[in-house]
């Protein structure tokens, strides 16, 4: 109950946010930004790995506000960032550690602050419907994958994740394809129904292992839930982990195609 229940708070909030708002968009996804980074450096450090978590917190922000502003400025942005997180650690001394520290803290530019910047500047260069839809099209096979693996579920679809079924992959497939290929009608028409279709599968597809990658690192640290922020649902990196991997594939496709 308390899953549906905050369901039914949160996804009415976030879509009026994006569909009225653009600065409210920018301002709720740089807000998602800081949480889902802490709650990644808290499985990172539960592994041993020390996170330089301030100057990494800046670096993604500047990232994605770069993403969002001055896509052209996204690779100065980055390598500035790698050499700021690097410098921190150097100064800190922890050599025996330095290499796994700056690789997680560095990953994480790539893992978080990338696709969220890509799914904002959808909303600001292309328009609301369009970053909509990808949020759409995640959810739907959220949630045909929840219900068509409790119901039909069989086969184990990754070690990982006991509860992920291939029958509820196939559902959260299913629903992906038929959302975008729908949809996308009206909210991608410059698309041929075979790219809305193809893209829709890899939409659903991506989210998937995105929720596996997720579940991975969850395992790694030895914990459930990335932290008890969202009741039913566990954090902010538990919700976004498929649109974390889909955001950049539906990204790279509307651009080329538009």
């Amino acid at each position: 109950m308390s899953r549906v229940l905050s369901s039914l708070v949160l996804v009415p909030f976030v879509v009026g946010v994006v569909w009225f708002l653009p600065a409210g968009t920018v301002v709720l996804a740089l807000v998602i930004l800081i949480r889902a980074f802490w709650e990644y450096a808290d499985l990172v450090e539960r592994t041993g790995t020390p996170l330089p978590r301030v100057v990494t917190t800046v670096a993604g922000l500047s990232t994605c506000a770069a993403f969002i502003v001055a896509p052209s400025s996204v690779p100065s942005v980055l390598m500035a960032a790698f050499v700021a997180i690097s410098t921190v650690q150097i100064g800190r001394g922890a050599a025996q550690k330095m290499l796994g520290s700056v690789s997680a803290a560095s990953f994480s530019l790539l893992y978080l602050a990338l696709p969220i910047g890509a799914l904002v500047s959808l909303r600001v260069t292309v328009g609301p419907e369009v970053a909509l839809l990808l949020l759409v099209t995640v959810m739907a096979s959220d949630i045909a994958q929840y219900y068509g693996g409790r119901l039909f579920g069989r086969r184990s679809l990754a070690a990982v994740s006991p509860n992920k079924t291939v029958e509820g992959a196939i559902f959260g497939v299913t629903a992906g394809i038929l959302v975008l290929w729908v949809a996308g009608h009206w909210w991608l028409t410059e698309m041929t129904p075979v790219i809305r279709f193809l893209l829709g599968a890899a939409v659903a597809g991506f989210g998937i292992a995105g929720d596996l990658f997720e579940s991975t690192l969850k395992r790694i640290a030895g914990v459930k839930d990335a932290s008890d922020l969202i009741p039913g649902h566990g954090g902010v990196l538990d919700r976004i982990d498929g649109l974390l991997f889909a955001a950049p594939v539906y990204y790279t496709v509307v651009h080329l195609v538009s």
